[in-house]
Parts: C-alpha cells; structure tokens; sequence
C-alpha cells in the first residue's frame, strides 16, 4: 500500500487564491474538470472542490486560509538582517574566535533581537539565510608556511622514492 502524504501547494496564499479564481474562469469558458486542471496545475478533485466551494459560499470560497503551523519566530526584517550581524564576526559579539557555532548564533539573535532558539534550530534558520556549515581546517598556531614549502620542495623530494626502471 502506498500513502501519499497531503502538502500544501507551493506559493503565497495570494498565487493560491489567483490560480483558483484562474479555474474558476476556465469553468465558466466551458472547460471540463480535468482539462482545467491540467491548465493550472492542480488535481481535478480539487477544481471540483473549488468549484463546490464557490456555489456555495461565493468569491469567500476561493479564500486563502492561513499557513498552517507556528507562525515563525523572527519577522521577514530581522531574518534580512541576521546576515548582516553574523558576518561582523563573531569577536565583535565579544568571543575569543571568529568561528560560528549554533550556540553562539542563537545567543547572538537573543541579544539583538530578544528572541529565543534553540541551538539545535539555529542550524535550519541558518540554511534558509543561505549559510552552510563549515569545519575549519586544524592547524598549529606556530605553522611556518615557508619552511614547510622548503622542506616539501628540497628535502621530500631527496628522500622519496623513484619509481624503479
């Protein structure tokens, strides 16, 4: 058995409620269900719907009803500006490092905005602001590039294996 679970289609509500007034039209042009359907994307069990809604309650049928779930935390603003905050650099928000941790973002976004995630969370507001996360590379505080660059150049090459003739 196959279950297909129920999405609600992509768009903003206002997208929604055009394409449904766009059937509706296409029904009063003459079109059948299905032909209507393929028109605007949609199963024909939902022009159906959408028809039936309308006779009975009018343009008020067509409605966009709300997004469902929580509504989010942080309004379109300050989603625009979390960017803009992060990328001042963590030592400006005070941190030894200017390594991004969750922890240290969502601390950040309780100060600046007052408003509280969990760490865990951080990670997919992050994404949505087109940020990914990134492991930064190990490496000694006392490194010399240059001797390093030497020793692979002259040294490696005397000590390493020829391929035999």
């Amino acid at each position: 058995m196959v279950y297909i679970a129920r999405m609600r289609p992509c768009g903003t509500a206002a997208e929604l409620e055009r394409r449904r007034h766009r059937a509706m039209r296409l029904l009063k042009e003459g079109h059948t269900l299905s032909a209507v359907a393929r028109m605007v994307g949609a199963a024909a069990s939902a022009v159906w719907q959408w028809r039936e809604n309308m006779q009975r309650r009018g343009k008020a049928g067509l409605k966009a009803r709300p997004v469902p779930g929580r509504p989010q935390k942080l309004a379109a603003r300050q989603r625009k500006r979390l960017p803009q905050l992060l990328l001042r650099g963590a030592q400006a928000y005070g941190y030894r490092t200017d390594l991004w941790t969750c922890a240290r973002v969502a601390a950040v976004i309780e100060k600046e905005f007052g408003v509280h995630y969990h760490r865990s969370h951080v990670s997919r507001l992050l994404a949505e602001c087109g940020w990914s996360c990134q492991k930064p590379e190990r490496r000694a505080l006392e490194r010399d590039e240059a001797a390093i660059g030497h020793w692979k150049r002259y040294k490696w090459a005397a000590i390493k294996k020829k391929p035999a003739d």
